[in-house]
């Protein structure tokens, strides 16, 4: 208590020289947070405006001054040719360019906008001589802490670098000069591009000492106190840019004239933020069935499985909702099953750029043809997808571009599966909804795909219609089971005129072969071309110009297969077709049955729970149209426009297109030349312009107009019209059980009488002989 009273009148006494008498440790730190206070005072006084618009200005000529260095072809210290080590330790040329503080990377000396690789910052770098047995100069350029050497952005704003087979390294870079004289040269220009990084370096110390004196005022009482307290000159301190930048961030709210004025950075201006991707990699390596006819012996211990099941069936029955033994699985879902049509869809991108429409058809036919040779490892069946479940994929490229492949079960009473190709740098968006059906004929059974696929050109405004083929299983009861396609597939193109027909024959009873096909194409009733060979060997066309090989999916053909790509197991959702089977995949894997009869019946059992709840199913991706039709909600029908567009890229079965400005100078996303309508994609990287509307043209004849039909009557309609079909399907499956059962009577009946008469005359030989 008296130290508090003597501290108490030593403070506050009048009489006493307050300089005299020796401060309390108290003092100190009440002074020293005076000194915060104030220096927080002055930057949150009136003069902050000022520093903010000067630290904006330095700020954007810091920027002009690294742009103008990168596009400027001047300002280049070395340039020429050099080897480098990828990922995969293996070696390709590559053209460098060295500027101040940077080396950008190009394929080719004649560097285009796309032929950007990276861009490696030499400030980040350490640079050493590095021993090779090859010939040559060998040298590295890494980043101490492993960290990554590359820039974000290229010399014209690129986001992503150019596709290379063989990726470059993210925390070093292994280079190798043709001589030793050449390497040298490059070790000298590397240091002294070093002594240049200066120009990255982006520090506040000039906004600190400019205009002292319009700030002398607010800092007058600050220095004062500062003096008295520790001595130390606050004019002197640098602030560094990193704590102002956290200041300017609490204090953006302020309303700032200055800045509204002011302009964005050229960079900021013209290049839209980059838009995350999925984490692909790369899927295991595929497994390719037998050559010829895919046919398969029943084991023992599996027939009495099928003969239980075809007990519970007759002929012409649905087999969609019958459940189907684990042994005949093929352990992958049906939506990863329809994406084997399209490893080579590279033959699209030749289409596309094919100015003949009779050949184009050509190529489009080939790409269809190219999805077929590739056959299960026997007579397996997929899995029937699980109502919202979801798959996705993609093919690289070797020009760069990416097609990706989204697909989800949309329906499953019936099953309807909605799928969405797409790759617009190509030229090339694919559409479908496939109904999957599967018919029980006595001796064999029948998969059906039913619904159509819809290619469109989009440079050209071009849509081909295409159905599938269905697949015929015949000898379950009697023979070997035989896997073969058969029917009918039309490839047709409203916009040019040209049909391409198809038909895939089955082997009949006496002679033939298997797999064969045949087809035509023609212009109208103009037959300008014919096909014949094999739908899993080769195929031959004979045109205008002779016969020639159209397809022929030869070992080094198979080998140019697309690279596909996966998402890792880990970060897939649980409604990912392999995330969702990965139990059932396991015991098949494992031969374990009863283990993947229970966890498919445990799958099942869920999907029926979910169905009696009485919850509608709501789809996640695609959207549905007039009819049966779905289509993708994300599609995006524009050309793709090379000044603008940069990449699609993928973020949760959302596929975007990253373009360099903020707006679009695209017109509406509808897909051309079809009647299926698709929205445009709209996201933060790009704003797609409104439909345009039509004008409506009055006719000038002397009828009457007619008002249009309303909504309710047209969808009326419709529902009669399905009806009627699905009467007329129905009476068909009748009138086909009937006719099946006839010709089995009629067959039983012959075998019956032959073996009557067989016996009544083995009986008289045998008499005969005896006598």
């Amino acid at each position: 208590m008296e130290r508090r009273r003597e501290r108490k009148l030593t403070i506050t006494s009048p009489n006493e020289d307050v300089r005299n008498v020796e401060p309390p440790p108290q003092k100190n730190r009440r002074a020293s947070l005076s000194v915060a206070y104030h220096r927080l005072l002055s930057f949150s006084s009136s003069p902050i405006k000022k520093q903010k618009k000067e630290y904006r200005d330095e700020k954007k000529r810091v920027n002009e001054e690294l742009l103008s260095a990168l596009r400027d072809p001047t300002v280049v210290v070395m340039a020429d040719t050099l080897k480098i080590r990828g990922a995969l330790k293996k070696w390709n040329r590559y053209y460098c360019v060295l500027k101040p503080g940077l080396l950008i990377v190009y394929k080719h000396k004649k560097a285009d906008r796309g032929d950007w690789i990276g861009t490696v910052l030499l400030n980040h770098c350490e640079l050493i001589e590095r021993p090779s047995k090859k010939d040559g100069f060998c040298f590295k350029l890494y980043h101490p802490m492993d960290m990554s050497i590359w820039g974000n952005r290229g010399p014209l704003g690129q986001s992503f670098g150019s596709f290379t087979l063989n990726p470059l390294n993210t925390s070093f870079l292994i280079c190798r000069a043709p001589s030793d004289q050449a390497g040298r040269c490059w070790m000298d220009a590397l240091e002294l591009s070093f002594k240049c990084t200066g120009l990255l370096k982006k520090t506040m110390n000039e906004l600190d000492v400019k205009d002292e004196s319009s700030v002398m005022d607010s800092q007058r009482d600050e220095s004062r106190m500062s003096r008295d307290s520790d001595g130390d000159d606050i004019r002197g301190t640098i602030v560094s840019e990193t704590d102002a930048e956290k200041h300017f961030q609490e204090i953006d709210d302020v309303p700032d004239e200055d800045h509204e004025d002011g302009k964005m950075s050229e960079t900021s201006d013209t290049i839209r933020e980059a838009f995350t991707e999925s984490a692909w990699i790369q899927s295991p390596k595929e497994v390719f069935g037998p050559d010829g006819s895919l046919t398969e012996e029943v084991g023992e211990e599996n027939k009495s499985l099928i003969w239980t099941l075809l007990k519970q069936i007759r002929p012409g029955m649905d087999l969609s909702k019958v459940v189907l033994p684990t042994f005949i699985l093929e352990p992958r879902s049906f939506l990863e099953k329809l994406a084997d049509y399209y490893y080579h869809a590279d033959l699209i991108a030749e289409a596309v750029a094919e100015p003949d429409p009779f050949e184009r058809i050509v190529k489009i036919t080939k790409f269809f043809l190219s999805g077929f040779y590739k056959k299960p490892k026997g007579l397996k069946k997929p899995y029937n997808p699980i109502l919202g479940e979801t798959f996705r994929c993609k093919w690289e490229h070797p020009d760069g571009s990416t097609t990706f492949y989204i697909a989800e079960q949309v329906s499953h009473h019936p099953p309807v599966s909605s799928l969405f190709i797409t790759n617009r740098k190509a030229g090339f968006n694919i559409s479908g909804t496939i109904l999957a059906k599967s018919k029980y004929y006595g001796n064999s059974l029948s998969a059906i795909l039913v619904g159509k696929l819809r290619l469109t050109l989009l440079n050209l405004g071009e849509t081909y219609i295409v159905n599938l083929p269905y697949a015929n299983c015949k000898g379950i009861m009697i023979g070997t089971m035989t896997m073969e396609l058969g029917g009918e597939v039309n490839i047709e193109c409203e916009k040019t005129g040209y049909k391409t027909t198809l038909d895939f024959k089955l082997k009949p009873m006496l002679g033939g072969a298997y797999n064969q096909i045949e087809g035509s194409i023609k212009y109208g009733s103009d037959r300008l071309a014919s096909i014949e060979g094999a739908w899993d060997g080769v195929i031959r066309i004979k045109g205008p110009d002779g016969k020639k090989e159209l397809w022929n999916p030869t070992p080094d053909v198979i080998k140019t297969r697309l690279p596909r790509y996966e998402i890792n197991m880990d970060d897939q959702s649980e409604w990912e077709s392999a995330k969702l089977w990965r139990h059932v995949t396991e015991a098949i894997s494992n031969e374990d049955q009863y283990k993947a009869t229970e966890e498919k019946t445990a799958l099942e059992n869920d999907q029926r729970a979910r169905a009696k709840s009485g919850i509608p199913h709501e789809t996640k991706f695609f959207k549905k149209l007039n009819g049966d039709e779905y289509s993708y909600i994300h599609a995006d029908y524009r050309p793709w426009d090379k000044n603008n567009d940069i990449q699609q890229v993928e973020n949760n079965y959302v596929v975007k297109t990253i373009s360099r400005h903020s707006k679009s100078k695209a017109g509406p996303s509808d897909q051309l030349g079809s009647d299926n309508t698709s929205e445009a994609s709209e996201s933060d990287e790009e704003i797609v312009a409104p439909k345009i509307k039509k004008k409506v043209v009055v006719p000038t004849t002397s009828k009457p107009i007619q008002p249009p039909v309303p909504d309710e009557r047209i969808k009326e309609m419709e529902h009669k019209f399905d009806l009627a079909i699905r009467r007329m399907e129905a009476a068909n499956e009748r009138q086909s059980a009937r006719t099946i059962n006839a010709i089995q009577s009629t067959l039983l009946f012959v075998f019956v009488v032959t073996s009557v008469v067989q016996s009544i005359f083995m009986f008289f030989m045998f008499r005969k002989s005896s006598a």
